[in-house]
């Protein structure tokens, strides 16, 4: 499992399509919870490039704080598991919490309607 997380200040941070990193945590084996993390910088913001640029990065799943409808279709489309809504936490915590069964979808931060520039990332 490949997990990719938008971040700002060592958290989630809640504008998926603006963050300036990601963090990706591979989990070899959800019993051990042993991570692999690493930081990478996102391509320039364009729609619909970051879902491309996540499933040729092998993630397999994305939690976010806010996420646009266009953005989720478009990964979900490639396989790509999304939780919406997650609590601005580390990337290790949010991990842990969605392989125990504890992360649940929320409220979707991104605070925009599907017709405006959030839903295009």
């Amino acid at each position: 499992m490949k997990f990719a997380i938008p971040m700002a200040n060592g958290k989630l941070t809640a504008h998926f399509g603006h963050c300036r990193t990601f963090t990706f945590v591979e989990v070899e084996d959800p019993k051990s919870l042993i991570f692999k993390v690493t930081e990478c910088e996102p391509p320039p913001h364009e729609p619909g490039v970051l879902p491309v640029w996540l499933y040729e990065n092998g993630v397999t799943h994305v939690i976010a704080g806010g996420l646009g409808n266009r953005a989720r279709s478009l990964m979900e489309g490639k396989g790509i598991q999304v939780v919406v809504g997650a609590p601005i936490e580390p990337p290790e915590v949010l991990v842990t919490l969605y392989l125990s069964g504890k992360l649940k979808e929320g409220e979707n931060m991104c605070g925009h309607d599907e017709n405006s520039e959030c839903s295009t990332h």
